[in-house]
């Protein structure tokens, strides 16, 4: 006889680890990462040699980590920690081999984003909300003697320190009007230089100071994808150095030993890095062990270290010595899954309601497990996209017989300037009707059925949830929002301090676009919203705040349509717990099975 075994559970596919951050100390000997492997988020160490083959938890306190810095000298890490998901940075210092924290910058309901230590270590260069909570401070404290001083008071946009020369003589900063047009700054002596030669839109990212007069940036000035620039500050120069067709550049990492530069960039889902050579002027590809790159770093040996994912691959962490190959150096995988059942993604395209094409990601199951019904799945962002990277629920869903379907609309990152821009103060025409578009193609693919469709998204995308349920109600079963906004005139009285300079930009003004605000708007369409919901909101949540589920949650329950509503109360924009990820997630898998079942019983009719 056949023996059949049951399909993986839910908590197979959340038993992987998220790797948020990580660093590697100077003398190459420990790899530092923020994981929540133990099932909250914490800090961990490798040892490089794998004397010690297995991470190590350094912290048990259960917090995010925003960022990592090692001593040059190995005396201390310095790692920014919020609580419980506030994203309220503050900064700390651990021993070497873990232990007691001390706090270095710290104020309650003020950020700390440390950038840079000098390289005596002495110097913690970093941006901080305390004493301007809209456009944000740059400074430096002085680790030895407790001395903090002031290097740039942000004004006009919100602005970050990125990038500090060698001598601690020149710095770099860069003051944002939103993701699509900011413009960074050389300091020098006392003088502020423009790192740009018009005043057109255009954006930074990254940049590095080779010393303190010359500097290589990534920008989109002129064109519609990042290329590297360098701009000389004894001659002002301003030189472009490499354009790649099609590929927009999104990382820079200097290797001040091989006089080269590292660039990441992206290419639709996926992502290519290359060794640039700064003498010879030579741009060389150096293929990856993953689909997309999360982060990046270069040693002084010439190490490289990738945290990356594939569609079918978790997190994980590897590194590629001068003349090797990759090696990985976690073990991060979904332990009792065969390879199969870990499905990889398609790429589509199909034309939207005007002609543009859309990319989408288009996840199957194993034709055995299908049960005919689709997930359709607007990313967060806006200007995001859904890339080739692991997510738990995709394969979940996958697992469970879903088809998940996932398009980067109109404003997705890898796809050029112009079609970010498409979404700035517009969040709900264009991209909801490349949505919707999507969702035809499906149906006339034969992929889709028109009964048998799920609405599931988080953050912009859990907005988009909810505005598709009530102006195209008809298209879907049931629909999950995941601390989406629902009325985008709250949203903007809402948002963090610091986001204010860039929120007319993105979503628009609430007198001069009221109108566009309203239509735009989830809650207009209130009385639309008939189909079954399930509404999920982390309690401190600083972007998308509960009164934003809240209002939502009591109206759709006053004029009687069904809804559930899951509040995570030690979460913020996100799930960082791994208890708390399983059991929303195995809600989200719950809820749709059961109106599944109730479609097949005869409940349904179309949508």
């Amino acid at each position: 006889m056949a023996i059949q075994f049951a399909p993986p559970t839910v908590e197979q596919f959340f038993r992987t680890y998220r790797i948020t951050t990580f660093a590697v100390e100077r003398d190459e000997r420990r790899l530092i990462f923020s994981t929540n492997m133990n099932g909250k988020p914490d800090l961990w160490a490798l040892d490089l040699d794998r004397r010690y083959p297995f991470p190590y938890p350094l912290t048990s306190l259960g917090q995010n980590c925003g960022g990592i810095l090692p001593d040059p000298h190995g005396r201390w890490l310095l790692a920014a920690l919020d609580r419980d998901g506030d994203e309220n940075w503050q900064v700390y210092a651990l021993p070497p081999a873990g232990g007691q924290q001390v706090p270095v910058l710290h104020a309650p309901g003020q950020k700390f984003f440390p950038m840079h230590v000098s390289e005596d270590g002495r110097w913690l260069y970093y941006t901080t909300s305390q004493g301007n909570p809209v456009f944000l401070n740059s400074r430096r404290l002085d680790l030895e003697t407790g001395a903090d001083e002031l290097l740039h008071e942000g004004a006009g946009g919100t602005t970050l320190l990125v990038a500090v020369s060698p001598a601690g003589d020149a710095f770099v900063t860069v003051e944002s009007y939103s993701n699509t047009n900011n413009r960074a700054y050389l300091h020098r002596d006392g003088r502020r230089v423009p790192l740009f030669r018009t005043d057109a839109p255009h954006s930074t990212f990254g940049a590095e100071l080779t010393d303190g007069d010359t500097v290589y940036l990534l920008t989109d000035e002129g064109e519609d994808v990042h290329y590297l620039a360098r701009y000389d500050a004894r001659t002002g120069q301003f030189t472009r150095l490499v354009h790649i067709e099609g590929e927009d550049m999104s990382g820079l990492r200097l290797h001040r030993e091989g006089n080269a530069l590292y660039i990441l960039a992206v290419k639709g889902v996926g992502d290519r890095l290359y060794r640039y050579d700064i003498a010879s002027g030579a741009l060389e590809q150096i293929p990856l062990p993953y689909d997309t790159i999360d982060d990046f770093r270069v040693g002084k040996s010439g190490t490289l270290y990738v945290l990356g994912r594939s569609a079918h691959l978790p997190f994980n962490i590897s590194l590629k010595r001068p003349g090797g190959g990759w090696e990985q150096l976690t073990d991060n995988r979904v332990f009792g899954v065969s390879a199969s059942e870990l499905r990889d993604a398609e790429v589509v395209r199909y034309r939207s309601f005007d002609g543009l094409e859309i990319e989408a990601l288009l996840f199957r199951p194993l034709p055995e497990r299908a049960n005919g019904y689709t997930v359709v799945w607007p990313h967060g962002g806006p200007q995001w996209a859904e890339r080739k990277a692991y997510r738990s629920l995709f394969q979940a869903l996958l697992a469970a017989g879903y088809v998940v379907f996932a398009p980067n609309f109109r404003g997705s990152v890898g796809y050029g300037t112009r079609f970010l821009k498409m979404v700035e103060r517009d969040w709900g025409h264009g991209p909801r009707l490349d949505m919707v578009a999507g969702v035809e193609w499906l149906i006339e693919q034969g992929i889709a059925h028109r009964d048998k469709i799920f609405l599931v998204g988080g953050s912009y995308g859990g907005y988009m949830t909810l505005l598709l349920h009530g102006r195209h109600p008809d298209y879907w079963r049931a629909c999950v929002d995941i601390f989406g906004p629902s009325n985008l005139f709250t949203f903007i009285n809402s948002v963090p301090d610091f986001w204010r300079p860039m929120i007319e930009q993105l979503v628009g003004h609430p007198e001069r676009d009221k109108e566009k605000l309203t239509e735009d708007s989830p809650i207009t369409y209130l009385k639309h919203m008939t189909k079954p919901m399930l509404i999920i909101q982390g309690a401190n949540d600083p972007r998308v705040v509960k009164a934003e589920s809240d209002q939502i949650v009591e109206a759709l329950r006053a004029q009687g349509t069904p809804v559930e509503y899951m509040v995570l109360e030690d979460e913020g924009h996100g799930f960082s717990k791994l208890d708390n990820e399983i059991a929303v997630y195995r809600r989200i898998l719950e809820f749709l099975a059961r109106h599944q079942v109730e479609a097949s019983q005869g409940a349904g009719g179309q949508g």
